[in-house]
C-alpha cells in the first residue's frame, strides 16, 4: 500500500483518495481534498495558510527537527524479508513512537511556557487592582489588629468521663 503526501497541507493519502492534477511539464501535485486542491488553484502559499504544515513549522509551532523523523524517511532500496529484523523493526518503532510523543509534549511545554509566565503576571497585576472586589473593606481594619487569644490545654473533667 503506498501513501503519498498532500502537496498543499502535507498530510498523508490513503490509496483511492485524493485529487490528482498534472501540470504542462509533467510535475504531479496530489490533494487530500478539495479544500487544498482549491487552495492551490488559488495560488495559496501552504506557508502562510495557518492550518498547514508548512506553516506550523515555518512559525514554530511543530517539532521539524529531531533525530526520530530519520526513521520516516522513504528507502528505495528491497530489503529480504526476515522474521527476526520484521520483529525487531516493530518493537522499534514502538520505542520511537514513544520518544516522539514525549518530545513533542516537551516542545510544547517549552512553547508554551513564556506565555504562562505573562499570564501568571496579568493575573496578579489584576488582582491587585482590583482587592477591593475580593476582600471586604472592613477586612483591611480586622487584618492590622489582630489580636492573640490563649487557648487552655487542659482538659476538664466532665470532658474526661464524655470521652471514655
Amino acid at each position: 500500500m503506498r501513501l503519498v503526501k498532500c502537496w498543499f497541507c502535507s498530510s498523508t493519502i490513503y490509496p483511492g483518495h485524493g485529487i490528482q492534477f498534472v501540470r504542462n511539464d509533467a510535475k504531479i501535485f496530489r490533494f487530500c481534498r478539495s479544500k487544498c486542491h482549491k487552495n492551490f488553484k488559488m495560488k495559496r502559499n501552504p506557508r502562510k495558510v495557518k492550518w498547514t504544515k508548512a506553516y506550523r513549522a515555518a512559525h514554530g509551532k511543530d517539532m521539524t527537527q529531531d533525530k526520530t523523523f530519520e526513521f520516516e524517511k522513504k528507502r528505495n532500496r528491497p530489503e529480504r524479508y526476515d522474521r527476526n529484523v520484521t520483529e525487531d523493526t516493530l518493537k522499534a518503532i514502538k520505542k520511537i513512537d514513544k520518544i516522539r510523543s514525549s518530545r513533542e509534549a516537551e516542545h510544547i511545554n517549552k512553547r508554551l511556557k513564556p506565555n504562562k509566565q505573562k499570564v501568571f503576571k496579568s493575573e496578579v497585576k489584576e488582582i491587585d487592582q482590583n482587592i477591593n472586589l475580593i476582600k471586604a473593606p472592613g477586612s483591611y481594619q480586622q487584618d492590622s489588629e489582630k489580636m492573640k487569644v490563649s487557648v487552655s490545654t487542659n482538659k476538664s473533667v466532665q470532658n474526661e468521663a464524655m470521652e471514655e
